[in-house]
């Protein structure tokens, strides 16, 4: 299979849709022989803040001298990014492989009269295959949209299970109060496996611990009370911690922007104390992981000269902590919006919390398939404010604000993580 074909194979399988259940992906699994139960994963859900978290700990291991499988989707950059050992993406050669083995076993499920696998259903598999294969030490599991019905969660035995940031999206998946977006979420909890969660205050809280206690979890929640903010600029931010076991980190510095990420931080801290028998990771490699991660498309400034930042705020909790460091950071500025969104996502919740920041707003098409239009999305922001333009792409659209903007301006793109690529 060339790289060509193995593309036109995973494109073609997007006509299968997204379907929520275990049933097809086991079946799949079990005629690879079940790749997962080979691999120590920590998987986890939530809405916003899990690849940050994974990509705190992907740091740290890597400073570790250990080899983190990531599986992370979509990619932001190439295809390739799903499937990466630290910082490297899968070959080219290993993809085609695997996904020439996916193909043969997908059609011969549907010979024998199941479904053929989803999109989502074979790269999940494909990224089993390939960690398992290159015996990783560790993989990092990100669930979908999900997490009870999620496809990722057919690992049994995860060494952490983590409940990352929860709030608003695929409400018509998920359910329509945080409580229940959190008992979807809480589905991937596996008996008497330890886990995590991110402080997402008492109601949804309270659902996560009940979902722990009645499978038997130990859990522990991020400890918000012992963070103390030390430093917070425009390149970096450190904390001091005191972890709900009672570790004190005196300082930890990381270079993701926005006060949101602190907390996906500690959360990151807390699945290393969990996981400490498993792996030999110093206070000094902690720190040095912390301080290089790499999360791009996460508040990153692109420029100093106009200051641009690109993020992939694309729903409300999203647009609510863009809105925070706009606030907190450039309130004597003007500000300009570079707006995409897709038009399955709560887009006008995110133009309502953020468009009372930005002195002129651009709306323009993102380059995906589910993209709503430059036009409709522009009709939409009309309604939250006065100076709204129409363009078409990014690119184009960028270069021609560059030139508007005055030195003190700020320019801001999101809505959409499909933006990254397109810069």
């Amino acid at each position: 299979m060339t790289y060509e074909e193995a593309m036109e194979f995973i494109q073609n399988t997007n006509k299968f849709g997204s379907v929520l259940g275990l049933d097809n992906i086991k079946e799949l699994l079990k005629r690879l022989e079940n790749p997962q139960e080979t691999l120590k994963v920590v998987h986890i859900a939530g809405t916003n803040g899990k690849g940050s978290i994974l990509a705190y700990l992907a740091s740290v291991f890597r400073e570790s001298g250990y080899r983190a499988g990531r599986y992370v989707s979509p990619a932001s950059f190439a295809y390739e990014e799903r499937f990466r050992i630290n910082e490297e993406n899968i070959s080219k050669e290993n993809l085609c492989f695997y996904m020439e083995k996916l193909k043969e076993v997908s059609e011969e499920m549907v010979q024998d009269g199941l479904d053929h696998p989803t999109m989502f259903e074979i790269e999940t598999a494909l990224s089993f295959l390939y960690f398992a294969d290159q015996k990783t030490d560790v993989v990092l599991l990100e669930t979908g949209m999900g997490g009870r019905l999620d496809a990722t969660n057919v690992v049994s035995r995860p060494i952490c299970t983590v409940i990352g940031s929860i709030g608003y999206d695929h409400m018509q998946y998920l359910g329509t109060t945080l409580p229940e977006i959190a008992g979807e979420k809480a589905g991937i909890l596996k008996e008497g496996c330890p886990v995590i969660s991110y402080d997402n205050g008492e109601e949804v809280n309270a659902v996560i611990e009940a979902a722990a206690r009645e499978k038997h979890c130990p859990i522990e929640f991020v400890n918000s009370a012992g963070i103390r903010v030390l430093s917070q600029n425009l390149e970096r931010q450190s904390f001091a911690y005191r972890s709900s076991r009672g570790r004190f980190y005196e300082k930890i510095e990381i270079p993701l922007l926005g006060s949101h990420q602190i907390p996906n931080a500690t959360t990151a801290l807390e699945v290393l104390e969990i996981i400490k028998n498993y792996y030999c990771i110093s206070e000094f490699q902690t720190e040095e992981g912390f301080r290089n991660t790499i999360w791009r498309g996460r508040l990153e400034k692109l420029s100093d000269h106009p200051l641009i930042f690109c993020d992939g705020a694309h729903n409300p909790d999203g647009a609510a902590r863009l809105a925070e460091f706009l606030e907190n950071n450039f309130t004597n500025r003007r500000i300009i919006y570079i707006i995409g969104v897709l038009a399955d996502k709560e887009y006008e919740k995110m133009i309502e919390t953020t468009a009372k920041f930005a002195n002129r707003i651009y709306t323009v098409a993102p380059d995906n398939e589910r993209a709503l239009s430059s036009r409709e999305l522009a009709f939409v922001v009309r309604k939250y404010h006065t100076d709204v333009q129409e363009r078409s792409r990014l690119a184009s659209c960028l270069e021609e604000v560059k030139k508007e903007a005055g030195e003190e301006d700020v320019i801001v793109i999101f809505g959409t993580l499909s933006f990254q690529k397109e810069l």
